[in-house]
């Protein structure tokens, strides 16, 4: 069984997928603890999927990239990167002697760089064309293509606890299903007109 590890936690409503970049306002007085803890001490925390479907107690290990905007009051807009998911064993209201609470977790070492399957590969590429995206990554993987594709938190949530084989099942079927809308909306637009 993998080690259990203590970090900074901020719960929140949103699931980011390792590889994205996530913007958040920071207001509150333990955010803006834990931003300059951030900024100061190099450190990265999770954002606990904080949502009802979340059964299995799934969060994302995320790292400050940038300081976006500070305001006269303290606030800021950052930008976060997830680098990694999470199960969470248990939430703790505070994290050491810290404001902001904190979490013993189990990381779950993703590979955001494991190449995908042929088929995959070139269907993402056919989607991107409808975008006029020519030069995409060279070798894109499994996390990279889910994130373009614009998942709810649900379909992240499923995305993100199966298999690999399971993975690239899902994205080619939510291929599909994108490419079906926007071939459909291509056809709208030669039968209205705009007078």
């Amino acid at each position: 069984m993998a080690d259990l590890v203590k970090i900074p936690m901020f719960p929140l409503s949103i699931f980011p997928l390792p590889g994205e970049m996530v913007p958040l306002h920071i207001f509150e007085p333990r955010y803006k603890q834990l931003l300059n803890d951030a900024e100061t001490k190099d450190i990265f925390f999770g954002i606990y999927f904080n949502h009802v479907s979340n059964t299995d107690k799934i969060g994302s290990l995320v790292k400050l990239e940038s300081v976006i905007k500070r305001y006269n009051n303290g606030e800021s807009d950052i930008i976060v990167k997830c680098i990694d998911l999470f199960s969470m064993n248990t939430l703790f209201r505070t994290f050491r002697d810290k404001q902001y609470p904190g979490g013993e977790v189990t990381f779950w070492s993703v590979d955001v760089t494991a190449p995908v399957g042929e088929k995959l590969r070139t269907e993402f590429k056919k989607y991107l064309l409808y975008f006029q995206i020519r030069h995409s990554e060279l070798a894109p993987s499994l996390f990279s293509i889910a994130n373009e594709l614009g998942l709810d938190f649900e379909e992240r949530l499923r995305f993100a606890k199966s298999n690999d084989e399971q993975k690239e099942s899902f994205l080619l079927s939510h291929l599909a299903y994108q490419t079906k809308l926007l071939q459909e909306a291509e056809k709208a637009k030669d039968i209205f007109h705009l007078n």
